[in-house]
């Protein structure tokens, strides 16, 4: 049971700020947007896409040891956000 909570509180804290929580803040601010549907598609969301991360982790533990798993993380955590950063600078307009 202290691993559920410590998994809990660990993706809570992670998601904090977020740009899915941004998302959810932005949608369910906007008039046209029911709260409670925001909060149902939202929450939807995190569970298809937190599934997808399960199932390929629990995949990839059966051929990768746990050190190629967090290179493997760790290059592609730096690669997304390279390339926000790019996409910032590449859109944005002098003046």
């Amino acid at each position: 049971m202290s691993s559920l909570f410590a998994i809990f509180f660990s993706i809570f804290l992670a998601e904090l700020g977020d740009k899915t929580q941004l998302a959810a803040l932005m949608f369910a601010s906007d008039s046209r947007h029911n709260p409670w549907a925001v909060f149902f598609a939202a929450s939807s969301a995190l569970i298809c896409s937190t599934a997808l991360a399960v199932l390929l982790g629990s995949a990839a533990e059966k051929y990768l040891s746990v050190l190629p798993l967090k290179l493997i993380s760790g290059v592609g955590f730096i690669l997304i956000g390279l390339w926000m950063v790019y996409g910032y600078f590449a859109g944005a307009k002098p003046g």
